[in-house]
């Protein structure tokens, strides 16, 4: 083989090891969470079915914007759980949830996502107040999650209703398997006490326009 030959294959021979070492990582590799909804069959005492929501789209407190997992730590400290993170950005993912429940609780003839361009009676604003887990107490974390809602009647931009949602739940093991099913359980419980929050609070406003106050006689 002549010079040239050999300089030839020796490049080929690097540039070959070049792109399979390229194709090599130590990082690990990033895992994807999501939550589901507990959605039980449609309730038969509905109260008010002839009513529609809209969902505004949902807004979070600092630090809780993106899809990284929540930690807090001890002296206020707050971190995200490296190589995992949630489907989408939390806004999105609680939004989602919260359709759904309100869906499946049948007190609405129709509950739209903020994407949604049809009319509705009622508007549901959510912010995320809290939504973490919590290693302040235990090495098994508490999951947190906090919900404040406002409740308005889209004619009139009137306020109904303001109130808080919360949900807490203790992870079995300091495993983020475990933590994720402990922040199911805790944002399943925030979006039922929601959900209940807002039908009552329609059921006292719908009471209040369908028997309004009599006129006094003089």
């Amino acid at each position: 083989m002549s010079a040239l030959m050999r300089v030839l294959a020796g490049m080929l021979l690097t540039a070959a090891a070049g792109c399979t070492s390229g194709f090599h990582s130590s990082a690990r590799p990033e895992q994807v969470y999501f939550l589901r909804a507990n959605t039980p069959a449609l309730t038969t005492d509905a109260a008010h079915p002839a009513l529609t929501l809209r969902v505004a789209r949902v807004v979070a407190g600092p630090g809780l914007e993106t899809s990284h997992i929540v930690l807090l730590e001890t002296d206020r400290r707050m971190s995200y759980y490296t190589a995992s993170r949630w489907a989408a950005p939390l806004p999105e993912v609680v939004e989602e949830l919260a359709v759904e429940t309100l869906r499946s609780s049948g007190a609405w003839q129709a509950v739209q996502s903020s994407e949604s361009g049809f009319p509705s009676d009622y508007l549901l604003q959510i912010r995320i107040r809290a939504f973490e887990s919590d290693y302040t107490a235990s090495a098994a974390p508490d999951v947190q999650v906090a919900l404040d809602c406002t409740l308005g009647r889209r004619s009139g931009r009137e306020i109904v209703s303001t109130f808080a949602a919360e949900g807490s739940a203790k992870a079995a093991a300091n495993k983020l398997g475990d933590v994720v099913a402990a922040f199911e359980q805790a944002t399943n419980a925030a979006l039922a006490s929601m959900t209940k929050q807002a039908s009552d609070a329609v059921r006292r406003d719908a009471q209040k326009v369908d028997s309004p106050v009599p006129s006094i006689n003089r």
